[in-house]
């Protein structure tokens, strides 16, 4: 069973309706015991940083992620869900994120020619030459869909599994340990989103 964090994310129902047409078990909850009981969890997010953190903190669910990480439950944040792993935001100053992986998210700068925020289709590469495992299915330059004025700066490279091009080196996908994180969507990514969820379920 694949547990989705229910913190009133935008994309809660894309994310469930993707597993579901992979077959793959899922249920929304923000429920601590169904979380922590679960084979894998993910972490959604659409919208902005203090506002998600302020809703992970109404719904006691920011020590249950925790939780989750201490558990190695593997655990997938998407969009802002990655964003959230990180310990600030540009978006928010003065707001903490959830601090489980050293980083802060910064705005893409402004460029001639270049819309912000990050709408469409991006090719991925792989900065260290192999692949993350949620990408096993994944060749390198694959597109994937994009929705963000923000984007990751971590402080530890090593752990940057894909990174995109737009103005600047967008560290598109982490994995650390249980943590895998997209910047991009996958539950919207065609195929090959369904590939990269497909790889996390087997985790």
């Amino acid at each position: 069973m694949t547990a989705i964090i229910d913190y009133d994310a935008g994309n809660l129902m894309s994310v469930t309706k993707a597993l579901s047409a992979l077959q793959i078990e899922n249920i929304v909850t923000r429920d601590r015991q169904t979380i922590l009981s679960a084979d894998r969890v993910i972490l959604p997010g659409v919208g902005a940083f203090a506002d998600a953190m302020k809703k992970l903190n109404d719904y006691d669910l920011v020590d249950i992620i925790h939780e989750v990480v201490e558990k190695k439950i593997p655990l997938l944040g998407i969009c802002l869900g990655l964003q959230l792993l990180f310990e600030e935001s540009e978006e928010s100053p003065g707001v903490k994120g959830l601090g489980i992986l050293p980083g802060k998210i910064k705005r893409i700068p402004d460029a001639p020619g270049l819309k912000i925020p990050h709408i469409g289709w991006n090719s991925l590469d792989y900065p260290h030459g192999k692949r993350g495992r949620i990408f096993e299915d994944v060749d390198e330059g694959s597109f994937v869909y994009f929705v963000h004025s923000y984007y990751l700066e971590s402080d530890d490279q090593s752990i940057v599994t894909a990174t995109a091009d737009y103005g600047v080196r967008i560290q598109a996908s982490v994995e650390k340990d249980n943590i895998f994180a997209c910047q991009f969507h996958p539950e919207k990514s065609s195929r090959v989103g369904a590939r990269i969820l497909s790889a996390f379920s087997k985790i």
